[in-house]
């Protein structure tokens, strides 16, 4: 099946790559020249493009930047030190073990040691 998704300009390119490599629908902050964009600005375009967002940024799992509404789905990538090939290493974990599919309507945690998909209740 196949996800529609946002990559945040926090990550590399290659996030992105990875995941249209695996049949989804990926497009970047960048690609779409919305560099700089408020964290608000960037959830309101990821909502009303009925998209997952990607991201390092880890006020997007606080309740108050995304609220308390449904939404598509949150991955957000935790590495102790920021790394192009970790962040890489990161996102195909979560494709081979839980799937990107997993997220919807989710906030997942994706670091080196765990993946937890937390849902609202």
């Amino acid at each position: 099946m196949s996800v529609r998704i946002k990559i945040d300009e926090d990550l590399p390119t290659e996030v992105a790559e990875r995941l249209r490599a695996a049949g989804h629908d990926a497009c970047t902050v960048r690609e779409q020249e919305r560099v700089g964009a408020t964290d608000r600005e960037l959830w309101d375009l990821v909502q009303s493009e009925e998209r997952m967002l990607v991201t390092a940024d880890k006020g997007f799992a606080d309740p108050r930047t995304v609220g308390s509404e449904p939404h598509h789905g949150i991955v957000l990538l935790r590495l102790p030190r920021e790394s192009r090939s970790g962040y890489i290493r990161l996102i195909e974990a979560l494709l081979d073990v839980n799937g990107i599919e997993t997220a919807g309507g989710a906030i997942v945690v994706v670091t080196p040691s765990v993946i937890r998909v937390l849902r609202h209740r």
